[in-house]
């Protein structure tokens, strides 16, 4: 567990390290269920869950929409004149507020950390200047980063696109983002790198050639992955699909896009998915399903925790609390022998009525209590409950004569003609799904 972190100025006064006291106790500012080293089958609930805290939301949105401005005043933006000095304050309110929470991780993008600038040396500098303070504080408190990545969809010269753009100007100018963030990211020992393509996609196929677009971000990705292997990156490349928003079609719309896309051209030994919950189901698909389908083809590899509102459709990144989701989702993770060196990062933020500063812990708590709660239920299904017997016995008739036969390839088409002749009409077996469910009941309201 990481060392509380104390900076020059205390951004959360009166709030101490955020405890365990179970399910009995009523203290808002106290874990129910997510008890870091407590053992959920071979692992505590740390090594499991992995959480991380996403350095954009909780730390640099203020609740602007595209309605109004933000309507919190963080004391970070005000310490100092110059951008570089907010930022310092900002990186120490934010470790400050790791600590306490009691996360080993978090996540950023190159200008959430330091201050954005169009003259690349500039950028540079700001950059490096941050990373070696982020060190530092790292160092002083045993946090650690799970990833890194750059913001290809923010600045104007990305509106039609970064590594997608039809102009190679942009394009290589993305190139420096990447390789800065990359660099950023073996320096903190980061231990996946994420590409969002937030603008990668097209308004208009009028003026879009999507053959090319796409081939020219299979290229990109593939330089990106050459220049951080050459400068010692070991870990996975991530990539985070969304079907839309800001783009009206995205290339990463999902989970079986991304795959395809990796394994047509060949990236798929390196780059793994960082699945959203929020982004799965603006998709039309649940958070589940983007998830398995992600650990079937052998690419899951990390998890953006949050939820949409089935009232709005758009992204609304709230903070995950829906137990039916993480007990679907810590499934699909159990099953695949867990997230490592991925996690479950809260790419979520409070709500724009949620102006207190202890608000930002109250949700952070209830995503990690949400979280621990879904992988105690999850464990218990798959430790204790018939749920796997039950899947098992529906494909039971694969599992010896002509049924295996056909799942090892050793039938033909005619083969089936005359085993269905034989056979006669099949019989009606159920699907059971009412029992599935009330299983999943039993175990979650015990």
């Amino acid at each position: 567990m990481s060392t509380p972190f104390k900076g020059a100025r205390e951004f959360f006064p009166g709030i101490d390290r955020i405890p365990f006291e179970g399910v009995g106790s009523d203290n808002p500012l106290a874990f129910k269920h997510y008890h870091a080293d407590r053992k959920v089958g071979d692992k505590t609930m740390a090594e499991h869950l992995r959480f991380a805290v996403c350095y954009w939301h909780s730390f640099v949105n203020a609740g602007h929409d595209p309605f109004g401005p933000g309507t919190r005043n963080y004391p970070w933006d005000t310490v100092g004149e110059h951008a570089l000095a907010r930022a310092e304050s900002k990186l120490d309110a934010a470790f400050e507020f790791f600590t306490k929470l009691g996360v080993p991780y978090y996540c950023f993008h190159d200008i959430d950390l330091a201050p954005d600038a169009d003259d690349v040396a500039t950028y540079e500098k700001n950059l490096k200047h941050m990373v070696g303070l982020a060190k530092e504080r790292q160092k002083a408190t045993g946090m650690k980063l799970l990833w890194g990545t750059a913001n290809l969809f923010s600045h104007p010269r990305y509106m039609n696109g970064a590594a997608t753009n039809p102009d190679f100007a942009v394009v290589a100018r993305a190139a420096v983002q990447v390789r800065n963030a990359i660099d950023a990211t073996v320096e903190l020992g980061g231990e996946n790198y994420v590409f969002w393509g937030g603008r990668e996609g097209y308004a208009s196929l009028l003026n879009t050639d999507m053959k090319r677009e796409l081939e020219h971000f299979a290229r990109f990705l593939a330089l990106a992955r050459d220049y951080g292997r050459s400068a010692g990156f070991k870990g996975n490349f991530l990539i985070e699909p969304k079907p839309m928003e800001p783009m009206k079609h995205q290339y990463d719309f999902d989970a079986a896009t991304v795959a395809g896309f990796l394994f047509r051209h060949g990236l798929e030994k390196d780059f793994k998915l960082n699945i959203e919950a929020n982004h799965a189901t603006l998709s039309g698909h649940t958070f589940d399903h983007d998830l398995q389908v992600a650990s079937d083809h052998g690419l899951l590899g990390s998890i953006d925790a949050n939820r949409g509102n089935a009232q709005n459709g758009w992204d609304t990144d709230q903070f995950p609390t829906d137990l039916y989701d993480t007990v679907g989702a810590m499934l699909v993770v159990l099953r695949q022998g867990g997230l490592a060196p991925g996690g479950l990062n809260f790419d979520a933020k409070v709500r724009r009525e949620s102006t207190d500063a202890e608000d930002l812990f109250l949700a952070h708590i209830g995503g990690m209590d949400a979280f621990a709660r879904g992988l105690e239920v999850a464990h218990a299904l798959l430790a204790k409950s018939p749920l796997e017997t039950w899947r098992s016995e529906r494909y039971a008739s694969f599992d010896a004569g002509a049924g295996r036969d056909f799942e090892r390839g050793r039938l033909s088409l005619a083969d089936l003609h005359a085993l269905a002749l034989a056979a006669g009409e099949p019989a009606r077996r159920s699907g059971r799904q009412e029992r599935y469910e009330n299983l999943l009941n039993q175990y979650l309201m015990r």
